[in-house]
């Protein structure tokens, strides 16, 4: 079932989305390996990765219900220089409720549209951005357990560099 074109609009608008996230957690991860604190920027440009997976999804699904997906205009992020671990992992808290909140949104547009189709694919982004919230949630937590103790920082640092490196292509 093709999409109508105000669902077109909206998928595609999700798709710049996800690639401007993309792009953030880039900035994010930059920002982070200045401070040396390479596990944490390992971890943020695998977020990065992960966030061309979700675009390749809507793009897949779009294409595959003989649409065209377009990207939209991406903006530079709006990262400010030198900020501190808690504040890199807060702007990633933010723009995760940001891309959920897109996600639901367009949940309700093609309820309200009937797009049964749609359905299982945006039940899958649900779930995944409860994932993304509560893990970048706990990160937070945890840098802010740690205070300012360097040794603790440098802990979690290693932790999160030893995630397991993924591909840009859906599973």
């Amino acid at each position: 079932m093709k999409l109508s074109d105000d669902l077109l609009k909206k998928f595609n608008e999700q798709i710049t989305l996800e690639l401007e996230a993309s792009l953030v957690y880039r900035q994010l991860a930059i920002e982070a390996d200045e401070q040396d604190l390479t596990g944490m920027a390992a971890w943020l440009r695998h977020q990065a990765d992960e966030e061309i997976v979700h675009a390749n999804k809507f793009i897949d699904h779009v294409v595959d219900r003989d649409n065209h997906a377009e990207i939209g205009a991406i903006r530079a992020p709006e990262v400010m220089r030198g900020l501190s671990p808690l504040a890199i992992f807060e702007a990633s808290l933010a723009h995760e409720v940001k891309v959920s909140n897109a996600i639901r949104d367009l949940y309700r547009e093609t309820e309200a549209a009937g797009d049964l189709d749609s359905r299982p694919l945006l039940n899958w982004f649900v779930d995944e951005q409860i994932e993304e919230e509560a893990t970048v949630s706990e990160i937070v937590g945890r840098i802010k357990l740690i205070g300012h103790d360097g040794a603790g920082l440098l802990r979690l640092d290693a932790e999160l560099g030893s995630r397991s490196v993924g591909t840009t292509e859906a599973d």
